[in-house]
């Protein structure tokens, strides 16, 4: 079996002894992997395709030490096929069709396969994707892709279509603890059982930053003389490591979870989620702005207030910026999350653009149009029109939807909050109208 550099075990021989423990630690086989059970479970696809020397193109996808590389590491160690590795980062066009063509070459000359591994595939651009492209669909070289960002933003569809999408979950504390373990061991270092528990605890999920605190704390408190502790783990993670990327997936999905919270109403989880996005470098100005809109698109009528205090808290942050607006943006938060709930304005707007769509804008009637040039009242317009004000209750008894729209309703408020007032303030305005049908719904 050939393979790349990186993974040759004489490569790895050569290893001096001060390369990183992270490095010196990876498995090199399945059966010492760690984590990714949702994939590598017994009996799952993936694990026996491995066993069996036949993965197919793949993209392993998931944050930073989540262990996509050296699952590549297993596979190149475990496969009969030749094994070339790029890194996207460096990689040209020319280089990968260097490998295709030594792909081509072994294929026919030796019925040997080739598998291609390419760390964050994300860095390629389109025309180094697409020079790939027909390799991968003739089945000259297998590709397996690694990546941090969403494959689904960022790899060719093409591509995506001829791989299967694996996607790796941050490694839970106790899978964490037993990589802290291992490493304690290979080190020499003596670890309780409560120094393992908060190196994983800060490491975020990321099993070669969990090893790197491990080493660089063994060594501070070996230098010390001293057993290793709270103070040397505390120095070795000086901050723990942020899953939130502002240019990457984590800005969708942290923005998501911000918005679903304070819908859902839980002020904690809201405030949580903004101050992840705001650690993260996230704008602002960004974060306000959805708030302004959630404030009407999943409050609206039921607490008016908060489309007050939303925009409010989008002109402090304009007004006081960063790091003091993060205030305003937290108060705004807590109370959106807590505020009554009613979609009703949203469900109003996007029933009167869909019946537009279907129908056309319809006229409205002569008696609402404008009617301020000269020749407007000869063209019958303004005519007939009933000045609410000088009508009992300030109410005209007077169709204002245009014929054709007759008894149609796109608002339709919920009993939630102060909506609930408004729901009974237009059922007595619509029973008082009593307006006729006139042959039902526009809509039908």
């Amino acid at each position: 079996m050939a393979v790349g550099d990186l993974f040759s075990d004489a490569a790895n021989e050569r290893l001096p002894e001060t390369a990183p423990l992270a490095l010196r630690m990876r498995p090199q086989r399945l059966e010492d992997f760690v984590g990714q059970e949702q994939i590598l479970g017994e009996q799952s696809a993936l694990r026996l395709a491995i066993a069996e020397d036949r993965v197919g193109s793949s993209i392993l996808y998931g944050p930073p030490g989540s262990g996509k590389t050296t699952l590549a590491r297993v596979i190149a160690n475990t496969t009969g096929a030749y094994f070339e590795e790029l890194s996207a980062v460096s990689a040209t066009v020319s280089q990968v069709r260097e490998v295709i063509g030594g792909a081509r070459e072994r294929l026919g000359a030796h019925a040997q396969r080739t598998i291609l591994f390419l760390d964050e595939i994300h860095r390629f651009n389109k025309a180094q994707q697409d020079a790939l492209l027909p390799a991968v669909e003739e089945g000259i070289l297998t590709l397996i892709g690694a990546t941090t960002e969403n494959p689904y933003f960022e790899v060719n569809s093409a591509l995506l279509s001829r791989s299967q999408i694996y996607e790796l979950e941050p490694l839970s504390d106790a899978e964490l603890a037993l990589i802290v373990r291992r490493g304690a061991d290979e080190l020499g270092t003596e670890a309780s059982d409560e120094m393992v528990e908060l190196i994983a605890h800060r490491s975020g999920g990321d099993a070669r930053n969990a090893l790197n605190i491990l080493e660089l704390a063994s060594q501070t408190a070996m230098a010390r003389d001293q057993v290793l502790g709270h103070g040397h783990i505390d120095d070795a993670a000086r901050k723990r490591p942020l899953v939130y990327d502002k240019g990457g997936d984590a800005h969708y999905d942290f923005v998501s979870a911000f918005i679903k919270s304070m819908r859902g109403s839980d002020p904690d989880a809201s405030v949580y989620y903004l101050a992840a996005m705001l650690e993260g470098g996230e704008d602002a100005r960004f974060i306000a702005r959805r708030m302004i809109v959630l404030a009407s698109e999943d409050i609206g009528n039921a607490d008016p207030m908060a489309l007050v205090i939303a925009t409010a808290a989008g002109a402090a942050v304009d007004r006081v910026g960063l790091p003091e607006c993060a205030l305003n943006l937290a108060q705004a938060a807590a109370y959106l999350a807590l505020a009554p709930k009613s979609n009703a304005s949203m469900r109003a707007i996007a029933a009167a653009s869909r019946h537009i769509r279907e129908h056309g804008a319809k006229l409205p009637p002569p008696y609402l149009r404008d009617a301020h040039y000269s020749g407007a009242r000869r063209l019958g317009r303004g005519e007939g029109y009933v000045y609410p004000h000088e009508e009992p209750g300030g109410v005209a008894d007077q169709p204002l939807l245009p014929d054709e729209l007759a008894g149609e309703r796109f608002y339709v408020p919920t009993d939630r909050g102060r909506e609930a007032a408004l729901r009974e303030r237009l059922e007595e305005l619509r029973r008082h109208s009593d307006e006729p049908a006139q042959g039902g719904s526009a809509a039908g």
